[in-house]
C-alpha cells in the first residue's frame, strides 16, 4: 500500500475526528454557559442539581458515557440505538460543556464585583453588566484553560472508536491488518498538525485580547 494510499485513508478519518470537534464546540460552549449560569443561580435546588450533574460527568470516563449513551436507550427502554456518529457527539457534547461550565465559572468569579456594582449604579440590569461589561474580560480571563481543554478535545475524539465511529485513529489501526505499523504513528503527524494549527489560532486570540490588562 503506498504512503499516498495511506494519507488518503488517514484524511478520510481526520474528516470525521475534524466534524465531531467542530461540532461539540459549536454546541458545548453554549450549552456551557447555560449551566454554568445554573450552576451559579440563586435558585437553590437548580444549583445544587446542576453541580450534581456536572460532579458525575466530570468524575466519571468519557468512554463509559459514550458506551451508555450508546448502548443505555435500547437496553434499558428498548429503544433503537442512536446512530453512532450522533451518540458520540452527544456524549462529547455534554461532557464538554460541563468542563466549560467550570472554565466559565472561574472566570465569571475572576472578575472584580465592582464592576457589577459600577454597572448597576449606571442604571444597567444585571443582564446588561454581564454582556456589555463582563463578557469580554470573562473571554480574555478564559482562553488559556479553554485553550486546555480544546486540545484534550482533539485527542478525546480517538475515543468514539469504542462504538466503531470511523475516526482517524481507527483508519490507522484498520491499516494494521493489512501487515503495516508505520500507518499508526503516521497518524501522530495529523494529530500534531491539528493541535499545531489549534495551538498557532489559540494564541492569535490571547494578542488580540491583549488590550484587557488583568
Amino acid at each position: 500500500m503506498s504512503f499516498w494510499d495511506v494519507t488518503l485513508s488517514l484524511l478520510d478519518g481526520l474528516v470525521t475526528t475534524g466534524q465531531l470537534f467542530a461540532l461539540t464546540l459549536l454546541f458545548a460552549l453554549p450549552l456551557g454557559l447555560l449551566i454554568c449560569l445554573g450552576s451559579m443561580t440563586r435558585f437553590t435546588p437548580l444549583r445544587w442539581l446542576v453541580r450534581t450533574v456536572v460532579w458525575i460527568i466530570r468524575g466519571s470516563p468519557l468512554m463509559l458515557q459514550i458506551l451508555i449513551v450508546f448502548y443505555g436507550p435500547g437496553l434499558l427502554f428498548g429503544l433503537k440505538p442512536l446512530p453512532r456518529f450522533t451518540a458520540a457527539l452527544i456524549t462529547f457534547v455534554i461532557n464538554y460543556a460541563c468542563y466549560f461550565s467550570e472554565i466559565y465559572r472561574g472566570g465569571i468569579q475572576s472578575i472584580p464585583r465592582g464592576q457589577y456594582e459600577a454597572g448597576q449604579v449606571l442604571g444597567m440590569s444585571r443582564p446588561q453588566v454581564f454582556f456589555r461589561v463582563v463578557l469580554l474580560q470573562l473571554i480574555k480571563q478564559i482562553v488559556p484553560p479553554m485553550g486546555n481543554e480544546l486540545i484534550t478535545l482533539v485527542k478525546d475524539t480517538a475515543l468514539a472508536r469504542v462504538i466503531s465511529v470511523y475516526e482517524i485513529i481507527w483508519a490507522g489501526e484498520t491499516l494494521i491488518k493489512k501487515g503495516l505499523i508505520w500507518p499508526l504513528f503516521y497518524t501522530a503527524v495529523f494529530y500534531l498538525a491539528f493541535n499545531g494549527i489549534l495551538t498557532l489560532l489559540l494564541n492569535w486570540a490571547e494578542k488580540k485580547l491583549s488590550y484587557f490588562h488583568s
